[in-house]
C-alpha cells in the first residue's frame, strides 16, 4: 500500500518540499489555539481570545488568494519569502505587545494572517514540476492531504507542550521561527527557484473566471462548513460525555479517520473521471456523518468520529486534480489558494450556524448540520456536473478564439492533462 508514497518521496526534491511546506505551515495550523493560549495566559476574557482568533482568520482568509496571484507572476522566492517573514513578525509583535493596547494586537495578528504565505498553494504547483507523470502528482496530492492531517494532530500538541514547559509566549516564538525555517528550505530550494507559471491572460477575476473552479468552490464552502460544525457539535456532546478528554478523542478520530482515508486512497491508481468520483467521494462523506445522530457512549462516539473522518482526505485529493485542471492558465497558484480560502471560510459559517442549531436542539441536532452541509455539496456538484466534467482546455482555447479568430493557440498544459 505505501509503496506509491515510497517512490514519490525518493524523487529528488519531493521529501524535502513536502516537509519544508508542512514545517512552514506549522504557525498558521496551530494560529487560533496559540492565540486563545496566550490570550489567556495574559488574563484577557474568551472573548476578547475569540475576536483577536476570528481577525487572524479572516486576513488569512483575504491574503492566501492574493498572495497567491503574486506568486503566479512573480515566482515563489519573491513573494514567499518577504511574506513568511512580515508574518512572523506580526506574531512576534503580538506575543510582545501582549494585549495591553489592544488595536496594536489586532493590528499585529491581522497583519500575520494576511501574510501568511501560501505555501499549501505553492506546494501542488510545484508537484508536476518535481514528479514525472501523471498517477504520481495524484498519488502526492493524496499524500499531501494525509501530511496535512498529521501536521493538524502534532501541532496543537506541540504548542500546549511548549506552554506547559515555558509559557505560551514562548511556545508561540519558537513555532513561528520553526516555520520561517521550513518556509525557507522550500523557497531556496531548486525546484521553488526555477518554477514560473504558465503566460497568463490579463484578467481582473484571475482564476476566478474559471466556471469549473466556481462550482468546485462552491461544492467546498459546504464541505468547510461540515467540518467547522461537528467541531462544535462535538463540545456539546462532549459537555455530557465525559467534558474535554471525549472531545480531544472525538478530534483525534476524525483526523485518524482521514489519516487511514487519505492512505487507502492514494495507494492506488484511479482511472475514470475524477468529477464523478469526487461526487461519489462527497456522498459518502456526508452520509458517514449521519451515524453521528445516534449519540451513543465515548467509546462508540470515537469509533463514529473515525468513520465520519475516512472520506475527507480522499474528497481533498480528488479535489486537488480538479483544481489544477480547471485552473486558468498562468494561475494554479492562486487557484488552490482560493481552495483554502473557501474551506477555512466554510468552517468558520459552520461553526457559527453550529452554535445556535446546538442551543436550541442539543448535540442530536447539532450533528445534523455536518451530513446536511454534506448533502448541499453534493447537490451542488450534481448541479455543475457538466462544467466540472468539461475539459477546461477546451474553454480557454474557445475563449481565445473569441478574441482572435485566426490566432493559434497553445492548449493548456497541467499535470491534469497528462498522459
Amino acid at each position: 500500500m505505501t509503496g506509491a508514497y515510497v517512490e514519490i518521496l525518493r524523487a529528488r526534491h519531493a521529501a524535502r518540499l513536502l516537509v519544508g511546506t508542512l514545517v512552514g505551515r506549522l504557525p498558521n495550523a496551530v494560529a487560533a489555539i496559540a492565540i486563545v493560549l496566550f490570550v489567556r495566559e495574559e488574563g484577557g476574557s474568551y472573548s476578547m481570545a475569540g475576536g483577536l482568533a476570528a481577525v487572524y482568520g479572516v486576513a488569512n482568509a483575504v491574503g492566501q488568494p492574493v498572495l497567491g496571484r503574486l506568486v503566479d507572476l512573480y515566482g515563489q522566492p519573491r513573494v514567499q519569502l518577504p511574506a513568511v517573514v512580515a508574518s512572523a513578525l506580526g506574531m512576534a509583535a503580538f506575543a510582545f505587545v501582549g494585549i495591553g493596547p489592544l488595536p496594536l494586537a489586532y493590528a499585529a495578528v491581522a497583519a500575520a494572517g494576511l501574510f501568511t504565505p501560501p505555501l499549501e498553494g505553492g506546494l501542488r504547483a510545484l508537484w508536476s514540476s518535481v514528479l514525472p507523470r501523471e498517477d504520481q502528482v495524484h498519488t502526492a496530492y493524496a499524500m499531501d492531504a494525509v501530511a496535512q492531517e498529521v501536521m493538524f494532530t502534532i501541532g496543537p500538541l506541540l504548542l500546549t507542550l511548549g506552554a506547559s514547559l515555558w509559557s505560551a509566549q514562548a511556545a508561540l516564538l519558537l513555532l513561528n521561527v520553526v516555520g520561517v525555517l521550513g518556509a525557507l528550505s522550500v523557497v531556496v530550494s531548486q525546484p521553488s527557484r526555477a518554477w514560473r507559471s504558465e503566460p497568463r491572460e490579463a484578467h481582473w477575476l484571475g482564476a476566478l473566471r474559471s466556471p469549473g473552479l466556481l462550482a468546485l468552490l462552491a461544492s467546498f464552502l459546504f464541505i468547510g462548513m461540515a467540518l467547522g460544525s461537528i467541531a462544535v457539535a462535538a463540545v456539546s456532546y462532549a459537555d455530557g460525555h465525559g467534558g474535554d478528554a471525549v472531545y480531544g478523542w472525538m478530534m483525534a478520530g476524525l483526523g485518524l479517520g482521514a489519516l487511514i482515508g487519505g492512505v487507502a486512497y492514494g495507494a492506488r491508481q484511479w482511472g475514470g473521471e475524477p468529477a464523478r468520483r469526487l461526487r461519489l467521494l462527497v456522498a459518502l462523506l456526508a452520509v458517514c456523518y449521519l451515524p453521528l445522530m445516534l449519540i451513543p457512549g465515548a467509546v462508540a462516539m470515537t469509533l463514529l468520529a473515525v468513520l465520519a473522518g475516512v472520506f475527507l482526505a480522499p474528497c481533498i485529493a480528488c479535489a486537488f486534480v480538479l483544481v489544477d485542471r480547471h485552473a486558468p492558465r498562468g494561475t494554479v497558484t492562486e487557484a488552490f489558494s482560493w481552495l483554502v480560502t473557501t474551506f477555512t471560510v466554510g468552517a468558520s459559517v459552520g461553526t457559527g450556524l453550529a452554535g445556535p442549531v446546538v442551543e436550541e436542539g442539543g448535540a442530536l441536532w447539532g450533528f445534523a448540520v455536518p451530513s446536511a452541509a454534506g448533502a448541499v455539496s453534493l447537490l451542488v456538484l450534481l448541479a455543475t456536473g457538466r462544467v466540472l466534467a468539461a475539459p477546461a482546455k477546451s474553454a480557454v482555447v474557445a475563449a481565445s478564439s473569441e478574441n482572435d479568430p485566426n490566432r493559434a493557440v497553445e492548449p493548456r498544459f497541467s499535470s491534469g492533462d497528462r498522459a
